[in-house]
């Protein structure tokens, strides 16, 4: 039976070498896949279209990706983050089925008024996410805050046993 202790809201068990220990990820607060209600997906409908005809947030960009069973597009409101001149996508929902899709497909198309550009996904490593992950919901934590169990404003290296769960891509423009 393995050992384990809640120290602040974390947990951690021994890791099997020397004594010392090793964060788990908080599998009771950890976001699985979060499907948007009926009424956030007519929201999202709704707000992508009005991205995709460029009368959203300068951030906010319509993606279009091709299902990976069906072969139909499918038309998803994406908050696009840039960081030392990268475009950052993350989603706050988990693997969403636009993030399998595109993981499928290796590509999405972003649009937003005249923009349209084609992109190819390069995944993060799990442990190059948490300042990426902070610096998200810093950024839109009124539109994101409720699909993280950490509060906005909290440290970098408190995203680090949530990273697993949040998948994020740079963007290589095709």
């Amino acid at each position: 039976m393995a050992f384990e202790w809640t120290i602040l809201g974390m947990k951690w068990r021994p890791d099997g070498g020397a004594g010392r220990i090793a964060a788990m990820p908080n599998t009771e607060n950890a976001p699985k896949y979060q499907a948007p209600s009926a009424f956030e997906a007519m929201f999202n409908r709704t707000f992508g279209f009005l991205a995709g005809m460029g009368l959203a947030p300068k951030f906010i960009y319509l993606l279009e990706v091709r299902g990976r069973k069906s072969g139909k597009i499918y038309r998803s409101p994406v908050n696009l983050m840039e960081i030392g001149g990268k475009r950052i996508l993350v989603a706050p929902r988990g693997r969403t089925q636009w993030v399998r899709n595109a993981e499928a497909a290796g590509e999405i198309v972003l649009k937003r008024a005249s923009f349209r550009r084609t992109f190819a996904l390069r995944a993060f490593a799990d442990a190059d996410k948490p300042p990426i992950l902070k610096e998200y919901l810093d950024r839109y934590a009124s539109a994101v805050k409720k699909f993280f169990p950490i509060p906005p404003g909290s440290p970098a290296e408190s995203f680090r046993p949530i990273a697993a769960t949040y998948p994020v891509f740079e963007l290589v423009a095709k």
